[in-house]
């Protein structure tokens, strides 16, 4: 699943354009789309520590709920719950550095995209500004125009 924006947090022609109507239309809009253009990259890092920070206090307010009461009795079942919340509780670790890893590729690729855009815009125009050089002389004051 493909889960990209459909406006970069980037200085291009359609954010600047969104935000220059946001500042026409109420201010605010248009300080928050400023905002994510500057900001914009960090919200994925942002999101994933919020959501281990509240997963951290839920967890904490689970165990103290369930504390007590998380034994039933039967200490080969207790053991066997123990260990399987462990091997889930690594699994997870795992996942979230994949996340963290795949992330990371993705805003390398997003970057060497940008740069390619970048070094095809400096080629076209510096193809587009170089002096044309003609063969044999031409221009005012040439023998034999008229």
């Amino acid at each position: 699943m493909n889960t990209t924006a459909l406006i970069r947090p980037a200085w291009t022609p359609a954010t600047i354009a969104l935000m220059v109507i946001g500042f026409m239309v109420f201010w605010p809009l248009g300080l928050a789309m400023l905002a994510y253009i500057i900001w914009g990259d960090r919200l994925d890092g942002f999101k994933r520590n919020v959501n281990k920070a509240t997963d951290g206090i839920f967890a904490g307010c689970r165990k103290a709920s369930y504390g007590a009461n998380s034994r039933t009795g039967n200490v080969a079942f207790d053991d066997w719950r123990e260990k399987e919340l462990e091997r889930l509780a690594e699994e997870r670790r795992k996942l979230d550095e994949t996340l963290a890893e795949f992330d990371d590729y993705m805003r390398e690729l997003r970057r060497a995209k940008d740069q390619e855009e970048f070094d095809r815009f400096m080629a076209n125009r510096n193809r587009a500004t170089a002096p044309t050089t003609r063969r044999g002389k031409s221009g005012p004051g040439v023998a034999g125009e008229a």
